[in-house]
């Protein structure tokens, strides 16, 4: 068993300590994001839970996804990340929905290559997607999804960087 990132337990508390929680939607990363916030004890009075929504039908079915935006902009979009976000936010009543979808490779999907990343995050001002375009093999693009994914949660809803300090 590892040790908790002291960077995300520095999130859980801050989350903790200011009342916010999240739920995330994950595709790319498979549960990894969860995964990650899970390892600090405590983590349960912030997290509420997650959806995995690897396959593009159940990023509507379960993510809450319009069909339209799936049929015009695909399962790896800005669009697509934005309403995941929103539909894990408004189904679990969490202050902040945090969603990822994209390429983790080694192939193209979709028509995007391999490091092709969209984060979604809903909050209390509204919702924003983060593009980015990450290089490595599949663990290493999963991988810094989360810290990416997880750098931004901190940034927006603690007004903080990664290092939480």
């Amino acid at each position: 068993m590892t040790l908790p990132d002291p960077r995300v337990e520095a999130l859980v508390a801050g989350l903790s300590a200011s009342g916010q929680t999240v739920a995330t939607a994950e595709s790319l990363t498979g549960g990894l994001i969860g995964a990650t916030l899970t390892e600090v004890p405590g983590a349960s009075a912030v997290y509420l839970g997650g959806v995995i929504v690897y396959q593009t039908a159940l990023k509507a079915r379960l993510g809450g996804v319009p069909d339209a935006i799936l049929e015009r902009d695909g399962p790896v979009a800005g669009s697509t990340a934005e309403a995941l976000a929103v539909g894990v936010r408004d189904s679990t009543g969490a202050t902040w929905g945090l969603s990822v979808t994209g390429v983790a490779g080694p192939t193209s999907q979709a028509g995007q290559p391999p490091g092709t990343v969209w984060i979604g995050l809903a909050g209390p001002s509204g919702v924003i997607s983060r593009h980015l375009q990450l290089d490595g093999d599949r663990s290493q693009v999963r991988a810094a999804t989360v810290d990416a994914a997880l750098s931004w949660l901190a940034g927006q809803a603690l007004g903080k960087d990664w290092s939480c300090s």
